[in-house]
């Protein structure tokens, strides 16, 4: 039987790519097991502004850039939720769907009390997923057995979770050894975020590298019409 899977670090409310990623495979490991990394979109992501593009920041503390894992990352102020979510209000108001959806994310921000950056990135992208239709099941890497080695360990998560077919990110061409997957039987296959559709966005230009929040609050029901995986 065949069966898809992928294993890509937790972003905060992530862009459409990663939701597209999601949706074409079966098994999503989120795999926080990974360095944190600064200046990322491990705990942040941008939406659109009268004023041009703005970043939303979980505010996090770092004790050692080198050594700390995402899934050890917690949050230094327990209002970011409030503010964030005064944030999105304030933008996204006038779009056509916000009202729709309204509920939804308030209750997910205003309720937030996770204070694990991994936790508050699962709760997020559980939630959105549900909204788009996603039925992939999603885990998290520290529900495995981890071996030593880049390419090794990822191979061994397709194994322990019975995949025939790997998606990786593009990115990851510059580092995986690709003939150990095919030693294991796995096909490799590399994700392409090209070509997109534009969809009704607010102010000015059309920008796709936004938050998925962008697309929902802007079509709504029609928001999986512009992933290419549907």
């Amino acid at each position: 039987m065949e069966k898809k899977a992928a294993i890509v670090q937790s972003n905060y409310i992530p862009w459409k790519g990663y939701f597209d990623l999601i949706n074409l495979v079966d098994e999503f490991i989120l795999y926080d097991d990974m360095q944190y990394t600064k200046r990322d979109w491990r705990n942040r992501n941008r939406i659109k502004t009268p004023n041009g593009l703005l970043w939303l920041t979980v505010p996090v503390i770092v004790k050692d850039r080198f050594f700390q894992k995402i899934k050890d990352t917690i949050v230094s102020d327990r209002n970011w939720n409030i503010k964030h979510w005064k944030t999105i209000t304030a933008n996204y108001s006038k779009t056509q769907h916000f009202f729709e959806y309204r509920g939804l994310f308030e209750n997910l921000y205003l309720g937030m009390d996770e204070i694990n950056l991994s936790s508050i990135n699962f709760k997020f992208i559980n939630a959105i997923c549900e909204i788009l239709g996603i039925r992939t099941s999603l885990s998290q890497s520290m529900d495995y057995n981890l071996c030593e080695g880049k390419t090794e360990r990822l191979v061994d998560l397709c194994r322990q979770v019975g995949a025939t077919e790997y998606i990786s990110g593009p990115s990851a061409k510059n580092y995986i050894d690709e003939e150990l997957f095919r030693k294991k039987g796995i096909t490799l296959r590399y994700m392409d975020y090209s070509g997109y559709p534009e969809y009704t966005q607010l102010f000015g230009p059309f920008e796709h590298n936004v938050s998925i929040i962008d697309l929902i609050f802007n079509e709504g029901a029609y928001a999986p019409n512009y992933l290419k995986s549907f």
